[in-house]
């Protein structure tokens, strides 16, 4: 038997599949066979075929039209099919035809159909030779690989960083949004572009021998500057990481962060650093004066004050602002050490790591500012709570003059935010003792429901043994009335002891702890379903369940009786519908929540009148047309809340009952890409 290619490419109609085969191995070939006539009818059909068609080895299939065999579904499927039959017949390089069929399941499947016509030597054709494939499944894989990728794709484009990934022969292999943007292209328009294609050429040399470096395995990390959009000088810090594969750099990753706001900053202090000086230099009186008017605008701050350090930490100036605002005046401070500010450790855990003023000061003259905020001492001894902020000063030549020291006394709200912290404990305090009161309710109410059950069921098996007794005792041919009124009580205490065990079953719902595990859904419906099927043999249902139930988050037990009372009720009420359908499925909303749905087309109800729907022993039809406990549902919805979703219904009289709620998901964390950026890029 030739070879097969693969089903999701195939371009040419495939070597004749069953030609020179013996019937032995065409009957247990793996692949599904069918030998048809011209007309379109099978004349032979292997195993495989009859299984993946769902037809047994005792059903007749020769004869059968080909459109019948597989089931198709859709209205222009047939005619698809007839038009394909008659290409095959005209042309043997027709490529091959994807239909949807449904299995007797239920299921729905989508099979890639090849055919292949045989030709006699006089060139007409007399057989065509056909095999099937189910490419569902790869669809599926296809789908979600898209979204994967779809999904990467957008946690870049959200990325404020402009990314780039060259490969080694300098050919755009990925770029994000904010980088295509800023050639005014989209990320698929930059891929397949040379390098040189997006550098401006006065820029290219420069840019092409980092490149380089990078290619031969060295990382950069460097500042650039150049020209934004908006015509003005831009600075961006770029990187440049080799991707290295098998000890072989392969490509470039390329990041670029606009860095313009930190350095127009950084030149805005430079420059009023580089003012200064010269005004020092050229103008010794404009100096006092601006001296003067900066002493008076701090003095003039009532809650704040600024006064300077040293590289080492120790106290230069102190203005008449600090002195108002700690109370030191100039000859307790001046050369002594920032940690003299702070209050001393007392019990009453105001004092601050002694060492903090050391690491801030570090900070600033290596970052250029450092904050920290805490509590400050003045000269009585009392404290205040500040936020203090300092900022290293450099000249132009960046040699460091000196580093600024801004405390602002922030007590009041450091005062609200105790009080809001002591509220919330208090509120907190209450929340939790209203809990445990909640709690003993709750637990005082199961074991009231645990024990009225327990003490019901002892009278109830009594009522059920004199039952059969007197039943016993009048015989079958005793007084009739008699025999009617002890069915009548016999009844009644089954119906009372299956409401005890649906009590029982409620009551434990709440107590047990839920052992939550990632549970597959698919096959969790698919045995409740086999059940149902088992427990109804005579019930014609169409299941229709989606194939990609995905994941959830839970007791794998719960989640069991919760599908088997929903579906339970669906078969239930479809009792009296012709053509029974019941249907499970699931969707997710724009903002991610996924909700799941069991469909069906019974009788209905009127939900305007089922306020009680999910509360025990409340039904919605009379027992005469329906029988049942009414417990269900309220189990149901236990189940769900118990999982942190909710339940609801959507239905009408006469068009069946849709039951949906919501089931937390298993989560799959993503990692989070970085690539780099050209610096002209």
């Amino acid at each position: 038997m030739p070879a097969m290619s693969s089903p999701s490419t195939p371009t040419t109609a495939p070597q004749d599949p069953v030609a020179g085969a013996t019937d032995t191995a065409f009957e247990h070939a793996p692949s599904a066979l069918l030998v048809l006539d011209t007309a379109g009818c099978a004349l032979r059909t292997n195993r495989a075929a009859r299984q993946l068609l769902g037809w047994s080895p005792q059903d007749p299939l020769e004869g059968r039209p080909l459109a019948v065999l597989m089931r198709l579904e859709g209205s222009s499927a047939d005619a698809l099919l007839t038009s394909h039959l008659a290409s095959v017949r005209a042309d043997a390089t027709v490529p091959p035809l994807e239909l949807r069929v449904r299995h007797p399941s239920g299921e729905s499947h989508t099979l890639q159909l090849t055919l292949a016509a045989q030709a006699d030597a006089a060139g007409q054709v007399v057989q065509l030779h056909a095999w099937l494939l189910d490419v569902g499944a790869h669809r599926g894989l296809e789908q979600r690989l898209r979204a994967q990728v779809d999904f990467l794709s957008t946690l870049t484009d959200r990325s404020p960083s402009r990314l780039t990934y060259f490969g080694s022969d300098l050919i755009c292999r990925f770029a994000n949004r904010a980088q295509a943007e800023r050639h005014g292209r989209t990320p698929q328009q930059m891929v397949g572009m040379h390098l040189s294609e997006l550098i401006p050429p006065a820029s290219l040399p420069r840019v092409m021998a980092r490149v380089t470096r990078a290619l031969a395995g060295e990382a950069q990390t460097f500042e650039a500057e150049g020209t934004g959009p908006d015509g003005q000088p831009a600075y961006n810090e770029v990187r440049y990481v080799p991707d290295v594969q098998n000890g072989e750099v392969a490509g470039v990753f390329m990041e670029l962060n606009d860095i313009t706001e930190r350095r127009r900053t950084e030149d805005i202090v430079l420059s009023a650093n580089l003012e200064l000086e010269e005004r020092v230099q050229q103008r010794t009186a404009e100096l006092h004066a601006s001296e003067q008017r900066f002493r008076l605008m701090v003095d003039a701050v009532r809650d704040s004050c600024i006064y300077f350090v040293d590289a080492e930490g120790f106290i230069v100036e102190w203005s008449d602002s600090a002195q108002r605002l700690h109370g030191f005046d100039r000859v307790q401070v001046l050369g002594r050490p920032l940690a003299m500010l702070l209050p001393a450790d007392d019990g009453l855990d105001l004092a601050i790591d002694p060492e903090q003023p050391d690491l801030l000061v570090h900070q600033a003259v290596d970052t250029g500012h450092a904050d920290s905020q805490g509590w400050r001492l003045r000269a009585d001894g009392s404290r205040f709570f500040a936020h203090v902020s300092l900022t290293a000063l450099r000249n132009p030549a960046g040699e460091l003059q000196g580093i600024s020291v801004i405390e602002r006394d922030m007590t009041a709200a450091k005062q609200l935010e105790d009080v809001m912290n002591d509220l919330n404990k208090e509120l907190e305090r209450r929340v939790e003792e209203r809990t445990r009161q909640l709690v003993a309710a709750n637990k005082d109410l199961d074991v009231f429901s645990h024990t009225i059950s327990h003490d019901l069921r002892a009278p109830l098996r009594h009522i059920g043994s004199f039952a059969g007794l007197i039943r016993e005792q009048l015989g079958e041919q005793g007084d009739a009335q008699l025999l009617q009124y002890e069915s009548a009580i016999s009844r009644s205490a089954r119906r009372m002891a299956g409401m005890v065990e649906g009590l029982l079953e409620y009551a434990r719902l709440g107590r047990i702890a839920v052992d939550y595990q990632a549970v597959p859904l698919m096959p969790l419906v698919q045995g409740v379903v086999a059940h149902l099927r088992a427990e109804h043999p005579l019930r014609d249902i169409a299941w229709d369940i989606e194939s990609d139930l995905p994941v959830a988050r839970g007791d794998p037990m719960m989640l069991a009786q919760l599908f088997a009372y929903l579906l339970e009720n669906a078969v239930k009420f479809t009792g009296r519908t012709e053509q029974a359908r019941v249907e499970v499925g699931w969707t997710v909303s724009e903002q991610g929540v996924r909700t799941f749905h069991v469909r069906d087309n019974g009788t209905g109800f009127d939900l305007q009148k089922a306020a009680n729907l999910f509360v025990m022993f409340q039904r919605q039809h009379h027992s005469m047309d329906y029988d049942g406990l009414g417990t269900g549902l309220a189990l149901a919805q236990r189940i769900v809340e118990r999982h942190g979703g909710r339940i609801w219904c959507e239905t009408a009289p006469g068009q069946g009952c849709c039951f949906l709620f919501t089931l937390p998901f298993e989560s799959e964390e993503v990692g989070d890409s970085r690539f780099g950026a050209v610096d002209d890029l």
